[in-house]
């Protein structure tokens, strides 16, 4: 008990740990409608798209929230400028800001004289930095992204099984893929801080994916993407006090090792109850989700139903 209580006891791993149970909390409620639509990523190149506006507030001493929310409005611009006047399909538009983002916020850090203790608090984020006033910022966004998850609720679940369907019952599937950007880049903005820019899609797209393997409806699968969010924080924090691992790193690595841990025994148990002839459909490889438009129906994920 001691070992899981004692990283705890100072005042800046106890910051850490709220922080990165919010993020948890935004990360995960989002992540489940990234996860359910195919559209990991996309969540990726937004993780890396913000990166340009947080350089730039380090430079010229700017709140870096504001920084990355012009960043990421930025990259939401400029895919749909490239999907909306060229034949090229969403994911190449993803992919051409995916690296330009990134590669323009590592050209200006470069310009700095501590480039690389900032482009490493950047991308790594300085987890056990977190003060207070990061804190309430944080709670602040997260509650916005829980209430407007509640509210779109109907319309998100529409739309990720059967965006025909949405438009039928009345519903606006381009307008509810619109507010589900903004969900992803408050999640995203409001996450950054406590497990940096690059390891934030850990938590983003982790815990939901894990879920989606033990959970048979919707609802379930967001209970379980949080308590795992939950607890890939806790455990990370602790693993990396006591053996002085990185932070943020050790959260992020976290859910996808309890992922593959999952799929393993899923895969195990599956075997032994199969019969033994013909051939088993874990030997066929399996097919990648795609990146889905608001147009475009979304692929089923394992068991999960509405």
């Amino acid at each position: 008990m001691e070992w899981m209580i004692e990283p705890f006891a100072l005042g800046f791993q106890q910051r850490a740990l709220v922080g990165g149970l919010i993020a948890a909390l935004m990360c995960s409620v989002v992540g489940v409608w990234l996860v359910l639509r195919g559209m990991s990523f996309f969540g990726d190149a937004f993780v890396h798209g913000i990166i340009p506006g947080i350089t730039a507030s380090v430079l010229f001493g700017f709140s870096p929230y504001l920084g990355a929310a012009v960043a990421a409005t930025a990259m939401v611009g400029g895919m749909q400028l490239v999907y909306r006047t060229t034949t090229l399909k969403e994911d190449t538009s993803i992919g051409l800001l995916f690296v330009g983002m990134m590669a323009l916020g590592v050209v200006m850090i470069s310009t700095s004289d501590s480039y690389t203790g900032s482009l490493t608090a950047i991308l790594f984020g300085d987890t056990l930095g977190v003060s207070w006033a990061d804190i309430r910022v944080q709670s602040i966004m997260a509650v916005a992204v829980v209430i407007f998850a509640v509210v779109l609720y109907r319309p998100l679940m529409a739309l990720s099984f059967s965006p025909s369907k949405a438009r039928s019952l009345g519903m606006h599937p381009q307008l509810t893929h619109g507010l589900l950007l903004v969900l992803i880049a408050t999640a995203v903005i409001g996450s950054f801080q406590a497990v940096g820019t690059l390891l934030v899609f850990g938590l983003l797209v982790g815990p939901p994916a894990t879920a989606a393997l033990i959970s048979r409806t919707v609802p379930q699968m967001f209970v379980w993407s949080l308590s795992i969010a939950a607890f890939s924080v806790w455990c990370g924090l602790t693993l990396s006090f006591h053996a002085g691992t990185a932070g943020s790193a050790t959260m992020a690595l976290v859910p996808i090792v309890l992922f593959f841990l999952v799929l393993t025994v899923r895969s195990v148990r599956s075997s032994r109850g199969r019969p033994r002839t013909g051939a088993s459909p874990l030997t066929q490889p399996p097919q990648p989700p795609r990146p889905t438009g608001p147009n475009q129906p979304s692929p089923p994920i394992g068991q999960v139903s509405a």
